[in-house]
């Protein structure tokens, strides 16, 4: 009997401290509905309605999701349309049974000036709704590619166009055709999508294009939903490495006939030239030369009468020069801003050259830097709006202020001298705001991980707050389980810097017991990935809430820091910032005894997805365990854009030794490799390779290849349920140590 209540007792322990069970599956499951139902007004972020002072914005309250409008004039809200007439009309329309009034979700949402219409992109499928009888119909998605031409000159008497490779000109309703050039052929041809007249219909420049290799990848989706059989296709897709179009302006002469070919000692050898454009005036035509190997960055300006180019502008890094702007506009990693003034006489300029991304002002004739603008060790990290009549700029910014989180975004003004800099954002939070059309007015929300958002309206004139439009409540979270990510810094890898992170417990975290470490890891060097915004919910606290801890750090190499800070990545991405990495994890458990350094596993996507393999590659002492899905494994099977930026060109030793493949024989702990065999932005293969050298070296790893998935793979589409449960059995097993629950027995586990 004493041994029977001894087990008991025993197992009844083991039980309140299982870790990975059913139950810790199920709560996990259930974690993102029970958070959204207990948050109060969690407005997101605000967009402004053409040039109207509306704005609209999507918001939570009680597991509702809500569109409205907000009228900055009136200072009235409402909801945008009705949203259980709109989402019945989209399912009709879609044939989907998964579209639900209070949690539609619409991408590229663009509301017209009257707000009467909206259009907007419904899992993939691009739509018009009519606000007032809510419905709605499929449209074709706005067209990318410029015109071919003809294109008619300014002052209307000619056209412009291509035939037979060759620049030609016309005119206006005449067949008589004026040949420009000759010396097009299919191998040097005259692209018709560049032509442009100069703003007094006498000049005409275009690009000369000698084409490069022309790669593509190709793909079998075995399981097709409309057929058996399985289908083939294949997209264009260039690598680093390959031969590149080669364009080269030319400037023709209308009134004398006569072609000027522009001398290209100034820029030799581009990844890319920029759409070629006339100063108002004539004088002159402009483009942006971007050096392959992106360590030469121009502003080329040409002469319009004799064809002479001049480098107006010149950046020269001993790395990359940082020219993408992150999701298209300048923010977080783009260091590439460009604004003429005057028509070009004066030129603000952002650059990294003094260490920090910072503003100049450039004398446009001299060509010479006129002064520094913004100056210091923080970063600008865009500009919102430029004035040339007070000559000020409204930019924002992070890392001002010593001791604080260097990522908060906050809002300033300055005068183009550099005097006068004005803080416009006033509490310690990070602020995603914008203007409205004619800068009348300025929305923010503004948030921590810690502190629910609030949207405020403000007038630009005098920074006053007109209304404060939504302010969060999270009062009812904790009530349910819901606890904030701590941050947490280290100093890294110098002794001296300053490591961010957040980490993330599990609902019913007791710190008398020991935890597994999950890291979460993206380290691509165009930003940076650990919130800094509240989170009502993230699949990491599912994640954590199964048993774990789950961390998410910024190490060196990605952006939004100093040059030197992001320098680390330059041909050297598979360092992906674990030395700092490592020490934060130290620095945590030195701090915490329930964090558990001897147990760390590690997951990520893409660019994540070869840190994640690359974590168990070259720090095999530290992490045990990975789930790498859709990983971009070897930088030189990757697109060429995203890795010639930070490999550098042309092709060295350098992408070997970050290379998951070459690098694969190394492999030590436990490894789940996951990818969608229809990946269109990482090449598959790049996975089937890792899995090829894998198999020559006796290695032992899971692999589940996702029929039909694009890139998202194990997250963010229909696949990502089976993907989250296969992730977390992965890590229960290896980490916890314990049997997950057996699935085809209990049913399959759903994940939010």
């Amino acid at each position: 009997m004493w041994i029977l209540l001894i087990l008991s007792t025993g197992l009844a322990s083991l039980t309140a401290l299982a870790q990975g069970t059913t139950a810790d599956y199920e709560r996990a499951n259930g974690l993102k509905a029970k958070y959204e139902s207990a948050a109060i007004d969690i407005a997101g972020q605000a967009t402004w309605i053409g040039n109207t002072h509306r704005f609209w914005y999507r918001k939570l309250s009680k597991g509702v999701y809500e569109y409205v409008i907000f009228d900055a004039d009136t200072l009235q809200k409402r909801t945008a349309f009705d949203h259980a007439k709109i989402a019945a009309a989209l399912s009709k329309l879609l044939g989907s049974s998964t579209l639900k009034a209070g949690d539609l979700q619409f991408a590229a949402l663009r509301f017209d000036n009257t707000a009467a219409t909206f259009f907007a992109t419904v899992d993939g499928t691009a739509v018009r709704c009519v606000v007032a009888d809510a419905t709605c119909s499929k449209v074709d998605p706005p067209a990318r590619a410029r015109p071919q031409g003809p294109f008619l000159s300014p002052d209307g008497k000619w056209e412009a166009s291509i035939n037979n490779y060759n620049v030609l000109i016309r005119a206006t309703g005449s067949r008589e055709p004026v040949m420009l050039s000759t010396d097009g052929s299919e191998g040097n041809y005259y692209e018709p999508r560049s032509i442009i007249w100069s703003p007094d219909s006498n000049k005409v420049a275009a690009y000369r294009v000698r084409p490069g290799y022309k790669r593509e990848v190709r793909y079998i989706e075995s399981s097709p939903e409309d057929q058996i059989q399985p289908k083939f296709s294949a997209i264009a897709y260039a690598k680093p490495g390959d031969v590149l179009d080669l364009e080269q302006p030319v400037l023709f002469d209308v009134v004398a006939r006569k072609q000027i070919n522009v001398d290209n000692s100034l820029f030799p050898n581009p990844y890319e030239l920029t759409d070629i454009a006339w100063r108002k005036d004539g004088r002159a035509f402009f483009f942006e030369y971007n050096q392959r190997g992106h360590q030469v960055y121009r502003v080329i300006e040409v002469d319009g009468a004799t064809g002479k180019a001049r480098a107006l502008i010149s950046d020269e890094p001993k790395t990359f020069f940082s020219y993408r702007p992150a999701n298209g506009s300048l923010a977080d990693a783009g260091r590439r801003y460009r604004y003429d003034i005057n028509d070009g006489k004066e030129v603000i300029w952002m650059s990294e050259r003094d260490g920090w991304g910072h503003l100049y002002l450039y004398d446009g004739a001299a060509g010479t830097v006129k002064n520094q603008i913004t100056k210091g060790d923080w970063v600008v990290r865009g500009v919102q709006r430029v004035d040339e009549t007070a000559r000020q700029i409204w930019f924002n910014a992070g890392g001002m202020y010593p001791g604080k989180d260097p990522y908060f975004a906050y809002y300033y003004r300055i005068n183009f001298d550099g005097t006068g800099l004005t803080r416009l954002t006033d509490a310690e939070a990070n602020h995603n705001g914008s203007y409205s059309s004619d800068n009348q007015f300025f929305v923010d929300n503004y948030s921590r991980v810690d502190v629910a958002p609030v949207l405020e309206l403000r007038k630009t004139a005098d920074n006053s707050v007109v209304s404060t439009v939504e302010k969060g409540d999270a009062s009812e979270l904790p009530k349910v389980g819901w606890r904030a990510p701590e941050v947490f810094t280290a100093k890294g890898r110098d002794g001296k810097t300053e490591i961010w992170g957040v980490i993330i417990r599990p609902t019913n975290f007791d710190p008398a017991k020991t935890y597994p470490v999950i890291e979460n890891i993206y380290a691509g060097p165009q930003g940076s990935f650990v919130p800094k915004s509240f989170l009502t919910y993230s699949s990491m606290m599912a994640q954590a809430e199964i048993g774990f801890i789950v961390v998410q750090i910024d190490g060196m190499g990605t952006s939004n820091r100093s040059k030197a800070f992001h320098d680390v990545a330059w041909k050297n991405l598979g360092d992906a910032g674990f030395p700092d990495r490592i020490l934060w994890h130290k620095a945590l458990a030195a701090k915490y005894p329930w964090y558990d350094i001897t147990r760390v596993g590690i997951y990520g996507g893409s660019a994540g997805g070869q840190n994640a393999l690359g974590g168990l590659l070259f720090h095999p002492e530290f992490y045990k365990a990975a789930v790498s899905y859709a990983g971009c494994h070897d930088n030189r099977m990757d697109k060429i854009w995203w890795n010639e930026q930070w490999m550098s060109w042309p092709i060295g030793p350098q992408y070997s030794a970050s290379s998951n493949v070459d690098n694969a024989y190394r492999l030590q702990g436990n490894l789940l490799l996951v990818v969608g065999e229809m990946d269109t932005n990482v090449d598959p293969s790049s996975t089937m390779q890792v899995v090829h050298q894998l198999i020559k070296h006796n290695k032992e790893f899971d692999l589940l290849v996702v029929p039909g998935a694009n890139h998202p793979a194990a997250r963010g589409d229909q696949y990502a349920a089976y993907g989250d449960h296969k992730r977390y059995d992965f890590f229960v097993r290896h980490l916890l140590g314990v049997r997950p629950p057996v699935w085809n027995q209990t049913g399959t586990s759903t994940t939010n």
